[in-house]
């Protein structure tokens, strides 16, 4: 098993990037966390050093110098030091891991937020790599800092003790040194092999996480319970469980057969020392607080060396992670945004799709083949066709969210890559299908829709009075300003039927179409299955509603039940990313084409004695 690796130039300026957000997130905190660093590497090595003087003391071995006592009360201060500076150490180290957090999170929104469109976002490599950033992207500035701190420790601990070694006996100072070489080739090899493992299981717990959300999640509840599927996913869950934990024990073994020969060498080592030194004690070449000082070396030696390889092992996976929050920092733009973009005027004569080709990448087909298509200002244009015909991807389109590969999209004759896509989108509103449940109050769910009437109670609730939300949001416990959700209370508040409700899905569409109507007076309104979620009868009423909205507004209404767009100024009908027929309700009738089928097909659900469609 290999591990993951980077060069070793990328490596340096990741960590000199980690490092630079760590020093401007808390540049005191580092400062302070470094200097404790050091002192805590070489308390240790004054506590030896000063036992060893108390001892030659009392013994009689050394005369002159300090008094007893004062070296009594170094030593005294000294271990006092040594006890505190770990929990001041970890006091800093959660200060400055905060600040990091908060300043990490920040670039990585603002870098998100540079993805104006969806071209990396609908991504899954990009996604993947977007997931990880979010959940340990801070872990790699904070880990590293963290770590490269505790190396410096560790080097200044092994570093004293070293030399106190080396001035004791240079021969069992380089015997130790050498021993420790193994130790430190083995941890490497080791840290690589759990680096790779790491990656290695990430298969194993996505698919554990996965099956294990079927069993209690909710979404997967009524099904799992009346298809009796519970013990075939905790069946499944359990040997991914099992896989992984299979890729542990290997690894965990190789561990202990290293660990056990490298500490039968270490201790080799150590004991042929302590025989040398209780020799060279008998024979008068070392004192008592030698033989002491030697005794907290050797162990402080190869304690000092196994956290340095530790520390050394963490750096590397800290790397590893902070290479995903970079990449995901450095991506370019996914659509060009012109520096001298043209301001978006109202619209006028109409929009234009020109030659229109688009495929999501070149390995994915086509969705869109030379569309031509003209939304007249002022006029309602529906599109209708089969699943998979392209009807999305124009929204899409209009909406700026790709570009096209081939083919120009045009706002009054302008093409709109020469917009700034925010001025575009503000011209837009859109109501879509597959419309966002937001886990905030009810006026804050309509207000998303426009920010600027977050304060105006007044247009919250016309909103919702024209999408016929407003009876049933009043009725709420605390009318709009009750929370749409139940998951962010627990304990107490569990059973509170003021806490927070949730909506039907006929509630929650309405509540979406809220957000349509405050934006009706944008130059373009997209309606994308406005009435998906609705009934028969609720959703006469709202296209009813939508008819007044549409009147004398540009719209683009999308929908599969046909009636609902049989008074469009045009219908569009696209079939496999092409326009197929274009004309009035009556026209396309008459034509007997696709359309005139499809309308067929619908009403003959409604009258058994309709004759079948050919």
């Amino acid at each position: 098993m290999t591990g993951p690796r980077l060069a070793p130039g990328r490596a340096v300026r990741h960590a000199g990037k980690a490092l630079g957000l760590t020093w401007r997130a808390a540049p005191a905190g580092t400062a302070g966390d470094l200097l404790l660093a050091v002192l805590a590497g070489l308390t240790p090595v004054l506590v030896a050093g000063l036992t060893k003087l108390v001892l030659d003391r009392l013994t009689g071995e050394r005369a002159g110098g300090a008094s007893l006592a004062l070296l009594g009360v170094g030593l005294a201060v000294t271990a006092a030091v040594g006890v505190v500076l770990p929990h001041l150490r970890a006091y800093v180290e959660k200060e400055r891991n905060r600040a990091v957090t908060r300043l990490v999170r920040r670039r990585l929104h603002d870098a998100v937020l540079r993805l104006v469109g969806l071209v990396r976002l609908e991504d899954p490599e990009f996604q993947d790599r977007l997931q990880a950033a979010q959940q340990t992207g801070h872990l790699g500035p904070t880990q590293l800092t963290g770590n490269g701190l505790g190396a410096v420790q560790s080097l200044f601990a092994l570093s004293g003790f070293l030399g106190v070694l080396l001035l004791l006996s240079p021969v069992i100072g380089l015997l130790v040194l050498a021993a420790a070489l193994p130790t430190l080739w083995m941890q490497l090899r080791l840290n690589q092999a759990r680096a790779a493992m790491v990656l290695h299981l990430e298969h194993f717990q996505r698919r554990d996480l996965f099956f294990a959300q079927l069993l209690v999640g909710v979404p997967a509840a009524k099904e799992v319970r009346l298809f009796g599927l519970g013990r075939f996913f905790g069946d499944r869950m359990l040997d991914e469980l099992h896989g992984m934990h299979r890729v542990e024990q290997r690894l965990d073994r190789r561990e202990l057969r290293a660990q056990g020969l490298l500490g039968m060498l270490g201790a080799a080592v150590a004991g042929a020392g302590v025989i040398y030194t209780v020799t060279a004690a008998a024979a008068g070449r070392l004192t008592p607080g030698d033989v002491v000082i030697y005794l907290a070396a050797v162990p402080g030696v190869q304690g000092a060396l196994g956290g340095l390889v530790s520390q050394l092992g963490a750096i590397h996976r800290a790397l590893l992670l902070f290479d995903h929050y970079d990449q995901v920092c450095r991506a370019e733009p996914d659509l060009p945004v012109p520096a001298d973009a043209r301001p978006v005027p109202p619209l006028r004569d109409g929009i234009e799709l020109r030659d229109v080709w688009f495929r999501y990448s070149p390995r994915h087909p086509w969705v869109l083949r030379g569309v031509d298509l003209f939304l007249p200002a002022g006029g309602t244009t529906a599109l209708v066709g089969l699943n998979g015909a392209g009807k999305s991807t124009l929204v899409k389109l209009l909406c700026r969210f790709y570009d096209p590969e081939r083919g120009t999209i045009r706002w009054d004759g302008t093409d709109l890559r020469e917009f700034d896509p925010a001025a575009l989108r503000e011209r837009l509103g859109a109501v879509f299908q597959d419309f966002m449940p937001y886990d905030l109050s009810a006026a804050e769910n309509i207000a998303v829709g426009d920010l600027t009437a977050r304060d105006d109670p007044g247009r919250l609730r016309a909103a919702a009075r024209q999408a016929g939300a407003d009876e049933a949001l009043t009725a709420l416990p605390r009318g709009y300003d009750t929370l749409l959700t139940r998951i962010f209370f627990d304990g107490p508040d569990r059973d509170d039927p003021q806490a927070g409700v949730v909506l039907s899905g006929g509630q929650w569409q309405r509540v979406a179409l809220a957000r349509g109507f405050l934006r009706a007076d944008r130059d373009l309104l997209i309606l994308d299955e406005p009435s998906s979620g609705l009934d028969a009868e609720a959703e006469h009423d709202l296209h009813a509603r939508l008819r007044e909205l549409r009147r004398g507004r540009t719209s683009l209404l999308i929908s599969h039940r046909l009636n609902a767009v049989r008074d469009a100024d045009t219908i569009v009908v696209l079939a496999d990313g092409r326009i197929a027929e274009r004309g009035r309700h009556d026209e396309l009738l008459a034509a007997g084409g696709g359309y005139a089928r499809l309308f067929t097909l619908q009403a003959r659900g409604y009258r058994e004695d309709a004759p079948a469609p050919t």
